[in-house]
């Protein structure tokens, strides 16, 4: 079993940026892909970014590229979401998730450990 702890949520003006964190616990994750997921009330589970197994490759959903940057820490078991450039469409719930392979996919389903979330509030 893996826990994952999301931290680094919280109000912000547009323009600012913000960090999130991911701490995995229970075992290693460094061989697996992880990702960012963000969703809003009545909205499904959006694909962020997801980052490789070992970091060899990054992924991000058009709407975030060149503002949000994931990276990964396998020393400490923990992945991070740099955000810049926010704006009010980036508010959201985020979640990392954990898929149990090493290439990422887009897709929720394909993910079987997530933390509990962490609000990202973006005001105009």
């Amino acid at each position: 079993q893996v826990q994952l702890v999301e931290s680094g949520g919280r109000l912000v003006q547009a323009g600012e940026s913000l960090s999130l964190s991911c701490a995995a616990s229970g075992r290693t994750v460094s061989s697996y892909a992880m990702g960012w997921f963000r969703q809003t009330p009545g909205n499904e589970r959006e694909f962020v970014a997801g980052i490789s197994g070992y970091g060899i490759t990054t992924f991000y959903t058009d709407s975030v590229k060149g503002r949000f940057t994931i990276s990964r820490d396998n020393a400490k078991n923990t992945v991070y979401l740099q955000m810049n450039s926010l704006k009010p469409e980036d508010t959201a719930v985020y979640y990392c998730a954990v898929r149990p392979a090493g290439t990422v996919i887009r897709t929720s389903t394909m993910y079987s450990y997530w933390g509990q979330g962490t609000q990202v509030t973006v005001s105009s």
